[in-house]
This record gives C-alpha cells, sequence and structure tokens, in this order.
C-alpha cells in the first residue's frame, strides 16, 4: 500500500500521489453519504414526505456546526502537513494533541449552544409548521452528538495531514455500515420515526470517534524519534493546570501548546468565518425554499442529497490539493503544487464531472424516487428532478473552484480563500432572495453556477500572483 510511505505526497509523481489520496477520502466520503442518504430514504419511505421535509428544514442550521469543525480542522490540517513534511516530528506532534484537545472542547461549547437557539432559529427560518416538531426533535439529538463529529472531524484532518487518509476511509466505512444497520433497526422495526434517524447517527459516529482516537495515540506513539519527556517538553507533575493524555505505551504527554493553538488559529479562523457566513447564508436561501411549502422543501432536499454525493469526488480532490500543497511548500517544492494542480484541478475533475453529466441528465427522476417514492407529490418531484438537471451541467465549475481553493488554503492563503467564497455566497443569496420570491423557485439553483464562477475567478486570479509560495 501507498500509505506505508508516509511521505508519497513529496516524492511520488503528483497525479499518482493526488489519486492515491483522494481515492480512499472519495470512498469514505462516498459511505458517509450513503448512510446519510439511506437516512433520508428509510425516513421518507417508511415515516413520510413531511418527516422527509423536517430533516431537509435542519439542514442549512446543522451544516453550521459541521463546516465550523472542517473549517477549523483546516488549520489543524495545514500546520501539521507542513510540520510533516519538513520532518519536524516534535511540532508535528504537538500540533496534532493540541487540534485534539482544542476541538473536543469547541463541541461540548457548541452543542450546549445548539440546544440553547434551535427553535428560535428555525423559526426565523420560516421552517413550515407541519414540520417544526420532527425539525427539532431531529436537531435536540443530533446536538448532543457535537462532541464526537467535532473529535472525529479533527482526528480526520490530522491523519489526512499525515498522508494517512486511509484510517478515516475504514472508519468511515464501519460508521456508514452501523448507522444503516441502526436507521432500518430503529426506524422499520421500532418505529422510532425521526429521532431513529437521529440516535443511529449519534450512536455510529460517537463509537467511529473513540476507535479514530485510540488510532491516533497508537500513531504518534510511531514517531519514535520524538521523545516528549526527555525534551522537557512534559510539565512538572504538580502543576494541575496542565492538559496531560497517555500514549499508546501508557507515558503521558502534554497535550495542549499554547504557541500551536495561535500558529492553527490564524490558519483557520477565516476559513471558520467563512464557512460559518456560508452556512448562515445558506439558511438565508433555505428560508427561501421553505416560503414555498412542505413539498418543495422535501423535493429540494432530496436534491441537495444527491448534490452531496456527486460533489463528494470534487471535495476529495480539492481535500487532496490541500495536503499536497502544505507539504510540498514544507518540503521546499513548490515546483510539484503546481503540476499537481493542473493534474488534479483540471484534468480529473473534468472526468469526474462528464460523468456526473450523464448520470443527472439520464436517471434524475430516479434518484428523486429514491427519497419521494414512485407516489411523491408533483411539486417535490419538480423540484427535485428541476434541480438536478440544470445543476448537473455545471459541475465542472466546482470542481475548478474547489481545486483552485484547495491550493490557497494548503498555503495558508486563507485571506484571499474567504474572499472568493463570501464572493461565491453572497452573490448565490442575492439572487435567490431576490429572483425566488417573484420568478418561482428554479431561480434558488440558477444561482449556484454563478457564485461558483465568480468564487473560482478570484481564487485562480490569487492563484496567479504566486503569493502562495511565499506565505
Amino acid at each position: 500500500m501507498a500509505n506505508q510511505n508516509k511521505e508519497y505526497l513529496i516524492t511520488s509523481h503528483p497525479a499518482k500521489a493526488l489519486i492515491v489520496f483522494a481515492v480512499p477520502m472519495i470512498i469514505g466520503n462516498l459511505f458517509q453519504q450513503f448512510y446519510s442518504m439511506v437516512d433520508s430514504i428509510v425516513v421518507g419511505r417508511f415515516v413520510g414526505e413531511g418527516a422527509l421535509a423536517a430533516i431537509g428544514a435542519s439542514t442549512a442550521f446543522t451544516n453550521i456546526f459541521i463546516w465550523a469543525a472542517q473549517g477549523g480542522s483546516i488549520g489543524a490540517s495545514v500546520l501539521t502537513g507542513r510540520y510533516f513534511g519538513a520532518g519536524d516530528h516534535r511540532s508535528m506532534k504537538e500540533s496534532a494533541y493540541t487540534t485534539l484537545t482544542s476541538f473536543l472542547a469547541l463541541g461540548i461549547l457548541f452543542a450546549f449552544v445548539g440546544l440553547l437557539i434551535g427553535r428560535p432559529v428555525m423559526t426565523a427560518m420560516k421552517t413550515p409548521a407541519d414540520v417544526m416538531g420532527d425539525a427539532m426533535i431531529y436537531l435536540n439529538i443530533y446536538f448532543l452528538g457535537l462532541p464526537f463529529l467535532f473529535m472525529y472531524n479533527a482526528l480526520s484532518s490530522i491523519f489526512n495531514a499525515l498522508g494517512r487518509s486511509g484510517i478515516p476511509l475504514y472508519l468511515l466505512i464501519f460508521s456508514s455500515l452501523f448507522n444503516v444497520v441502526l436507521d432500518i433497526l430503529l426506524v422499520t422495526r421500532l418505529h422510532m420515526g425521526v429521532d431513529g434517524v437521529a440516535w443511529a447517527t449519534l450512536i455510529a459516529q460517537g463509537i467511529s470517534a473513540i476507535i479514530s482516537f485510540i488510532l491516533f495515540m497508537r500513531e504518534m506513539q510511531s514517531y519514535s524519534a520524538l521523545k516528549l519527556s526527555d525534551q522537557g517538553r512534559l510539565p512538572d507533575a504538580d502543576h494541575p493546570g496542565d492538559c496531560r493524555l497517555l500514549n499508546a505505551s501508557g507515558k503521558r504527554v502534554k497535550c495542549f501548546y499554547k504557541d500551536k493553538l495561535i500558529a492553527q488559529t490564524r490558519i483557520a479562523l477565516p476559513s471558520v468565518l467563512q464557512q460559518s457566513t456560508v452556512s448562515i447564508g445558506m439558511m438565508l436561501v433555505q428560508s427561501v425554499v421553505n416560503s414555498f411549502g412542505a413539498q418543495s422543501l422535501a423535493g429540494f432536499s432530496a436534491a441537495m442529497k444527491i448534490e452531496n454525493i456527486v460533489v463528494v469526488p470534487m471535495a476529495a480532490i480539492g481535500n487532496a490539493l490541500s495536503s499536497f500543497t502544505a507539504q510540498n511548500l514544507g518540503a521546499g517544492k513548490e515546483d510539484r503544487v503546481e503540476r499537481g494542480y493542473r493534474i488534479g484541478g483540471y484534468g480529473l475533475t473534468a472526468i469526474f464531472a462528464a460523468v456526473i453529466l450523464v448520470i443527472l441528465q439520464l436517471f434524475n427522476r430516479q434518484l428523486a424516487e429514491l427519497f419521494l417514492g414512485s407516489d411523491g407529490s408533483a411539486a417535490a418531484c419538480a423540484a427535485a428532478t428541476g434541480y438536478m438537471r440544470f445543476v448537473g451541467c455545471f459541475y465542472y465549475l466546482i470542481g475548478i473552484k474547489m481545486a483552485a481553493d484547495g491550493v490557497l488554503r494548503g498555503a495558508g492563503d486563507m485571506k484571499m480563500f474567504t474572499i472568493a467564497n463570501l464572493a461565491n455566497l453572497t452573490l448565490r443569496v442575492i439572487v435567490a432572495r431576490t429572483m425566488a420570491p417573484a420568478y418561482g423557485i428554479s431561480w434558488v439553483w440558477y444561482a449556484v453556477p454563478l457564485g461558483w464562477l465568480i468564487n473560482y475567478l478570484i481564487a485562480y486570479l490569487e492563484y496567479r500572483t504566486g503569493r502562495w509560495r511565499t506565505l
């Protein structure tokens, strides 16, 4: 296995390195989306269209926390990847331990915040009254699992930064299959409804996060060249404020380093703010969809589930380029970054976009019926198929956008990364909120490729300046 060469991102041919890194991530994310899709299929078919709409109505809100976790993990992956690429295993381990500790604390904090503000936010989003009850059941259980979500994202980002993308893959496969089994048991056998889907997700994520933590501690132990206790990095035992963990050999190691947190925050904070702002913007778009009623909301929710699946390869290429860029800049190999960007950003994404286009044009109705059933309402089917047919023509745009984003993110150029993504969001919100109420729900998706295009142009022009080489 290529993962046995832990430095393959800075030594193998760029095409091979990106594919080896991205394929496990693609498979893993497909499994992750698979169990999310099964959640919706089980709810839509065994509970009802209204329950599917309830989960869909919750999505824009829950994405705030998901994207905050993913955005925060960027700081960890970039910094940890650079230390790894430079061969500085001491700093790499310090960065990893700090990431884990801070993310666990954030997960607990956000769980309390979510439980406090959930209903007011859903009310402000104009959630239809007939789906509000189920939406709140789903959300309240979801918030209880946020510590596991943040912990798992932190650990996955560390493994990816080390080029060990196979580990998150195996965990996602396990979590996905376990989630599906729980869905079927809790919803179809125990008739728990929406709350059964939420509990299934929480349990599967929790077990996956715990296993991931155990593997993380063993991975850190494998870098035996680092002896923290021999280098004066451990605090004295009589300092009760120090945070420490036990590694795989039973040795206590310090798990929080202020300087690493500051360095990670400088990279991650713009991304967290950007991702959170995007989430808020998507909530504004969601409120437009909500105003068209539960049936259109159910159709739009089904289309979003399909989109989350088809963009997985594009996102994997972007994430691969992020780690590829971070490690190669750390190793002083800037030319490899350019080669990797050309190969991944334009070649691989074109292949994926062509396949997606064919699938969505030929099978959009069948895909919609997976969630809505063959007897789904006309409004729900129209919303789902209309979105897929139109946006399916433009997935190459999101591919090249994510590739350019990945290079900027891996280089730590978070200012222009943030500006590009906020421009994307702003355009989509303006078009959706001004045009859809007057001319129909289809304007919600007409705005999508326009946002992707402006995002790509800003990110690409920044890439062309070459500033990413020296950040």
